[in-house]
């Protein structure tokens, strides 16, 4: 079992249930944008908020929860801060338009993209399931531009691409969880 307080990687090895729960809520919100397509795209922004929020927590806890004092938890500080900043101003928010919501959407998936092939790049050589933490990143950058694309679609429309993007992200976030579980225990 790998010690988290002398090696770097042991953040995020015992913290694989982290990975693990936020796969299992961004697979929870893609199956009800697919189960619900036809709400209002401010329902929908509401329920990114959640989403969003959840994410946050579950990744500052993450980094919070870890003994380790060092930079190897600055990235997922980050990412918990960008989505507990997202999901409070879209919660928040209930008279901002649909246009400023939607671009809060975009800033949080490019940011959280970005970051998370910055850390599967950072670990490369200390796990083995960096492909699905980089592969999660590509998905959230290229959900960022498909809004930055097309931002005003059909709510129909808007409902099956973020639900797909909420999918294959929480997809890759479980087959990580997996992969750090499978490595802690060897």
């Amino acid at each position: 079992m790998t010690d988290s307080s002398t090696n770097p990687i042991g953040m995020f090895l015992g913290r694989w249930w982290t990975v693990l729960l936020r796969g299992v809520a961004a697979v929870v919100f893609g199956v009800l944008m697919f189960a619900w397509p036809h709400l209002t795209v401010a329902k929908l922004i509401l329920i990114f908020g959640i989403y969003a929020l959840t994410h946050g927590i579950v990744s500052l806890i993450a980094a919070i929860t870890n003994r380790q004092k060092s930079r190897n938890r600055l990235l997922l500080v980050f990412e918990g801060v960008v989505g507990i900043w997202a999901g409070v101003v879209t919660l928040r928010s209930p008279l901002t338009t649909a246009m400023v919501l939607i671009l809060f959407i975009w800033v949080w998936a490019l940011v959280t993209g970005i970051l998370r092939i910055f850390e599967a790049i950072r670990l490369r050589r200390e796990i083995t399931g960096e492909v699905w933490l980089a592969l999660s990143g590509v998905v959230l950058i290229l959900f960022a531009f498909m809004l930055r694309l097309r931002p005003v679609q059909g709510a129909f429309d808007l409902a099956w691409i973020i639900g797909a993007c909420a999918l294959l992200f929480g997809l890759f976030e479980i087959m990580l969880g997996r992969e750090l579980r499978s490595m802690q225990h060897a």
